[in-house]
């Protein structure tokens, strides 16, 4: 897949908008629909199971609007965010410390999930020349990215003094919205969200959260389904309501087994459902 210098704006019209804004930007994938709304959510490399479900409740529930998830391909909450977006059909952005050729990709543990991103219409970018290797600075660089992207930054879970605390820091800096998840006073991976909410952060629980704080409650478009879908369209509709199966479907069904192949296709090149790993989801 080609690697290929742009221009700031087609990544983001709020990048260009920082104090100190990349001075060249390499992307590898499809480049995103800049009408969407980025959300940047970040968080500890080492993530408790706490903070997997909260990534998921947030992701799946910003699934229904046209937003594009940014995060930083690295372990722990970046990876998951990145999962989640996939998993519910959100266009999703990994802002890289590396380089963009797969020699260099990094974490090497996220070489596939890099490669699934691309496959699934997101796309990869990096200020670094395109086979540098990552140092402990370009990552740092790589924070101011993505706060500078998006509309808010959320943290998930993080310690005080960590990467996540700096880009919420940064997002602070260029005048952006900061959302932190709330957790418990017993764990230090809840230090960092817990610090940002006692300084003005706003509380993010829930898409909704995110949605308002953000203001945009009248201007994001809320997905709907189409109205000129066939009785089967919207039987199938009906019934994906959660990740299932080929075979679920037909078993939920009394139509003939072609009949439902056939409306799932339609309903996909539709861009209503996608399917991943043999199940199917709503797109929204």
């Amino acid at each position: 897949m080609d690697i290929e210098k742009i221009k700031l704006d087609d990544v983001s019209k709020h990048l260009s908008e920082i104090s100190d804004p990349p001075k060249k930007l390499y992307i590898r994938g499809k480049k995103p629909d800049t009408s969407k709304t980025f959300i940047t959510i970040v968080g500890a490399r080492k993530n408790t199971s706490y903070g997997e479900s909260v990534c998921q409740h947030l992701i799946q529930g910003l699934s229904k609007y046209n937003v594009v998830i940014v995060s930083g391909l690295a372990l722990g909450i970046d990876s998951i965010a990145h999962k989640y977006a996939l998993k519910y059909g959100i266009d999703t952005i990994a802002v890289l410390g590396s380089g963009l050729d797969d020699s260099v990709i990094y974490p090497r543990t996220n070489f596939s999930l890099a490669h699934k991103i691309l496959d699934n219409g997101g796309c990869l970018i990096s200020e670094q020349e395109v086979k540098s290797s990552p140092m402990k600075h370009t990552f740092l660089s790589r924070n101011r990215i993505m706060a500078g992207l998006s509309e808010i930054t959320v943290i998930v879970e993080s310690t005080k003094k960590s990467g996540t605390s700096v880009t919420a820091r940064l997002a602070l800096d260029y005048n952006r919205e900061v959302g932190a998840v709330p957790g418990s006073i017993f764990s230090t991976m809840s230090d960092g969200p817990n610090a940002l909410l006692l300084e003005g952060a706003s509380s993010i629980t829930s898409a909704e959260d995110i949605i308002k704080a953000i203001g945009k409650e009248e201007i994001l478009e809320l997905k709907e389904i189409p109205n000129n879908l066939t009785d089967n369209e919207k039987t199938l509709m009906d019934i994906l309501t959660c990740d299932i199966t080929k075979g679920e479907v037909i078993e939920k069904t009394n139509m003939p087994v072609h009949t439902v192949q056939i409306t799932l296709s339609i309903l996909e090149l539709k861009g209503l459902i996608v399917e991943r790993g043999g199940k199917i989801y709503r797109s929204f």
